[in-house]
């Protein structure tokens, strides 16, 4: 996702020197250099349960998308206090399109024996995809 090609560990380094004791979480997609930064890592849900699950009164740069920030921010303000790693916002557009219109309108196709927007991936691709799939899936 483009948007988590946008953190950097010069934000964090700003972050950090504007709110000390505020703890960084960024999603896994981010930079490497990002991820060893950052206090911790990890998928969509773990930043939320990490989040929600932390301490009243700590403070969280969250380093994704906005929108997910700006909800988690809402969620469970006003005990923690959340905000986006990136003073602009990250937006993706892409997940942005995702609305339960749109949601509803791709599985009545489907029910109708429509694809809409196919997405054809080669064999070698497949296969490299289902190890990585695998390997995430093994970690506990």
């Amino acid at each position: 996702c483009s948007v988590h090609t946008r953190f950097t560990v010069r934000q964090i380094a700003g972050i950090r020197a504007q709110h000390p004791g505020v703890l960084v979480i960024v999603h896994p997609e981010v930079p490497w250099e990002v991820v060893q930064a950052a206090d911790d890592s990890g998928s969509t849900e773990y930043i939320i349960q990490q989040v929600r699950s932390s301490p009243p009164g700590s403070m969280w740069a969250v380093g994704t998308e906005i929108h997910l920030v700006n909800r988690l921010a809402q969620q469970v303000r006003p005990d923690r206090t959340v905000f986006s790693l990136d003073q602009f916002g990250c937006l993706c557009s892409t997940m942005f399109r995702v609305s339960p219109n749109h949601l509803l309108w791709t599985l009545e196709g489907l029910v109708a024996g429509e694809v809409h927007n196919r997405i054809v991936v080669p064999p070698e691709d497949k296969r490299w995809a289902k190890v990585a799939l695998d390997r995430m899936l093994s970690i506990q």
